[in-house]
């Protein structure tokens, strides 16, 4: 069974997730939260491939998000 994986980043700027490598050709996607930067990642992976034959009818998608926060120490 094939696995798509994902790496997600934040983009603190644009305040958006997105799309930072894949192993899908073509995958690039972004979503104002991490909840909708999932979901459009399953439907731009089933649009993209859609069509070929290997009987599946679901792939599972691995995302891997990286983010990164600040915590303030009084001291």
């Amino acid at each position: 069974m094939r696995i798509a994986v994902v790496k997600a980043a934040h983009d603190d700027e644009a305040g958006v997730w997105y799309v930072e490598a894949s192993d899908l050709h073509g995958l690039h996607v972004e979503g104002e939260t991490f909840e909708a930067f999932c979901r459009n990642v399953a439907d731009a992976v089933a649009d993209l491939l859609e069509g070929e034959d290997d009987g599946a009818g679901e792939i599972p998608v691995e995302i891997i998000a990286h983010a990164s926060v600040r915590a303030r120490v009084d001291a």
